[in-house]
């Protein structure tokens, strides 16, 4: 069983984004419902909301935002490269401190999930080691389905830290999977 059987095995239906194609759909459903479309994503692509995953603010005090999550994660990989992408959407504008312990969040529950599988699962992986060795890359999509003009970032440095997020807008509501990936894509 590889990494992505066992996410397919792991997650519920209803935590799993629509993956169909090369085609990832993110959807946020607050009082404006939007989407995102995220088009050119290889074969082996899984993503599931972060966001879903239970509120821990019934044991943490919260003192440090560490009970937030981003809205997405994407695990995928073509050939030899593999990348974990972290995403937050956003509507209009987000506060950078903000989204940043939102990544924090969605990355400390790939954390849990990358010890489920290794010690729940570990015997039918025989001796690899579940969602490991896997470039992270932190971004942030604004500006989603509204007539904002688009930002254009390019990294100075490669995005692989919520202190080094990636800002994006979307405002047609579709981006290209290496747009997320950055100059790492190839």
């Amino acid at each position: 069983m590889d990494d992505f059987e066992l996410l397919r095995a792991l997650f519920k239906t209803d935590a799993l984004a629509s993956v169909q194609d090369d085609r990832i759909i993110l959807e946020e459903r607050s009082k404006q419902p939007y989407t995102l479309k995220i088009t050119g994503a290889p074969y082996d692509t899984i993503a599931f909301k972060a966001d879903m995953f239970p509120d821990p603010g019934s044991i943490f005090r919260n003192g440090n935002h560490e009970c937030r999550r981003a809205d997405y994660v994407i695990v995928s990989r073509r050939g030899n490269s593999k990348w974990i992408v972290y995403v937050e959407m956003k509507r209009r504008r987000g506060n950078p401190r903000e989204v940043e312990d939102q990544l924090r969040g969605a990355k400390c529950v790939v954390a849990y999930c990358r010890e489920i599988g290794q010690q729940f699962w570990n015997p039918q992986l025989g001796r690899r080691r579940f969602l490991e060795r896997y470039a992270e890359r932190f971004v942030s999509v604004r500006g989603i389905g509204i007539n904002e003009r688009p930002i254009r970032s390019r990294p100075r440095v490669v995005h692989d830290s919520p202190a080094r997020t990636l800002w994006l807008s979307a405002p047609k509501g579709v981006l290209q999977f290496n747009k997320l990936l950055g100059a790492a894509a190839g």
